[in-house]
């Protein structure tokens, strides 16, 4: 006869069960794992119900929070650690604003001191030269995925391979900027956010051939899985800058599709296919654009628009005559 502690129940029964199994635990009855039953505060096996614990502490906010924005000013710790930061925002942070709690200006002796303690902090943030680096590249990471309009996981992920980088000792004889462009680069194709390599280089302090030797550098050393960039993937973008419609956009992705098919794609830069296919695509469906106002979008030449233009043509009548 078990604990009374321990006691069956209905699994009929359980309803509020959160499926959550503990870890190298295993029901002491039939050897069936053990699941948390937050709603009764029990822990039971999810094959007999048997019940091993009961009373359990419920570690969650004693408060309710009815909406995402009630729960962010109820919530009693700080954000959430980032990669973006080189101390993942675990450190403290003096304000720069010169006013005390009650929004009250300091005196001069106060200013004075609460610049001392800035420096201070400061200093004490970035310890030794690693942290030096890191905070300078993770800072020239943020500045350029501004600059290009990418998402924050695409930051996040820029982040993590610098640090690997960092870690494995890849830059020396490298400059920092071209890393942190090179990890950026390598980020947004992960993400399926590509940018093309001359808009990368517009936003870098390095030359473009040092973004391309080092971001080759990075993916071989790291062993980075970075699929070659889809010309579909920067349609969107494009027919976004030059303000065509859904139709368009459709168009130009059929277009890739069926050059694809017939494998003309190959060798080509996935840049030039997309903006000529938008290209072809407004054309098509009688939307008025210019080669000039799709080379200016997309940052590439008005020659190799029209080259891959006549090529995508020729592809689309050579898959109708098939």
């Amino acid at each position: 006869m078990p604990d009374t502690t321990i006691r069956a129940r209905d699994r009929t029964q359980e309803t509020e069960v959160e499926e959550q199994e503990h870890e190298g635990q295993q029901c002491p009855e039939c050897g069936g794992n053990l699941i948390t039953d937050e709603g009764h505060g029990e822990t039971v096996c999810a094959e007999c119900g048997l019940v091993v614990e009961e009373d359990n502490v419920d570690r969650g906010p004693e408060w309710r929070a009815f909406d995402s924005k009630e729960k962010n000013e109820k919530s009693r710790v700080g954000a959430p650690t980032t990669n973006t930061m080189h101390d993942k925002g675990l450190s403290t942070n003096i304000d720069w604003r010169d006013k005390d709690a009650y929004g009250n200006s300091l005196g001069s002796r106060q200013r004075e001191k609460m610049q001392r303690l800035r420096k201070w902090n400061e200093r004490f943030r970035t310890r030794d030269s690693k942290e030096r680096n890191l905070k300078q590249a993770l800072g020239e990471i943020d500045r350029m995925a501004s600059a290009l309009g990418l998402p924050e996981n695409v930051r996040e992920t820029a982040s993590v391979i610098y640090r690997r980088a960092l870690d494995e000792d890849l830059l020396p004889g490298r400059s920092i900027e071209g890393v942190s462009t090179a990890c950026v680069y390598a980020a947004a194709r992960q993400a399926g956010v590509p940018r093309s390599l001359d808009e990368i280089a517009d936003v870098s302090r390095v030359e473009k051939s040092e973004v391309a030797r080092t971001y080759r550098y990075v993916v071989r050393e790291l062993s980075l899985e970075v699929k070659p960039a889809d010309p579909e993937s920067y349609v969107p973008r494009f027919a976004s800058g030059l303000d065509l419609s859904d139709e368009s956009e459709h168009r130009a992705r059929s277009l890739l599709k069926t050059a694809k098919e017939q494998g003309v794609h190959s060798g080509k830069s996935p840049v030039g296919l997309a903006a000529a296919a938008v290209y072809a695509a407004a054309l098509l469906t009688n939307e008025k654009t210019t080669q000039a106002e799709v080379s200016d979008v997309a940052d590439i030449s008005e020659v190799t628009i029209r080259n891959r233009y006549h090529e995508l043509l020729e592809a689309e009548e050579g898959s109708l005559a098939m």
